[in-house]
């Protein structure tokens, strides 16, 4: 059921970039390479812009953290293609790391629906860290050869998803702003 109290900038925001996302495909498609980098920049500030903008104004919601967790889903997913597509040649050398990054991803919702009855897609420092590493990667491969920052943020995901099935493993249904297991195994929750 649609809520007027649904509808705030943050959420406004994150469901635009979920909506928005295929102009970034159609500019691939186009061969608009510049105009790809320059769109896919504004669209990913969305993801600094939701979170900030709830947090100073209080506007954090439970409706807004799923929201806020498809679409970093599906831009960074939607990143992952457009480094193989744009930038083929950086990421070749760097495909049996990604295939890691990508069971251990795996591995982590498996854990998550067994143990909380749902996929969780947590926002812990290192995924929030990686988040940006990987925005800012998509942005200076137009630019640079980035072949060894492709190798450096893959190997942070395998730590960082590492860490998230730990954590979903160990104590199952948690908040998905958790920010290290340090922090649950600092509170004691076992």
């Amino acid at each position: 059921m649609f809520k007027k109290e649904y509808v705030t900038v943050p959420n406004i925001l994150s469901v635009s970039r979920i909506v928005l996302l295929p102009i970034l495909f159609v500019f691939i498609s186009l061969r608009m390479y510049f105009s790809f980098t320059v769109a896919y920049t504004i669209l990913g500030m969305t993801d600094m812009f939701d979170g900030m903008i709830a947090r100073r104004f209080n506007m954090k919601t439970e409706i807004g953290k799923q929201l806020d967790s498809i679409a970093d889903l599906f831009f960074f997913l939607s990143s992952a293609y457009f480094i193989h597509v744009l930038y083929t040649d950086y990421l070749k050398p760097n495909m049996p790391l990604f295939f890691i990054f990508m069971s251990i991803f795996v591995l982590s919702f498996i854990v998550s629906y067994i143990r909380c009855g749902k996929v969780i897609l947590l926002h812990t420092f290192l995924a929030k860290l990686n988040a940006v590493l990987v925005y800012f990667l998509v942005i200076a491969s137009y630019f640079l050869d980035t072949t060894y920052v492709i190798t450096f943020i893959l190997c942070s995901y395998i730590v960082t998803f590492t860490e998230e099935t730990f954590m979903l493993g160990i104590y199952g249904n948690i908040d998905p702003d958790t920010l290290t297991i340090f922090s649950l195994m600092k509170a004691g929750r076992k």
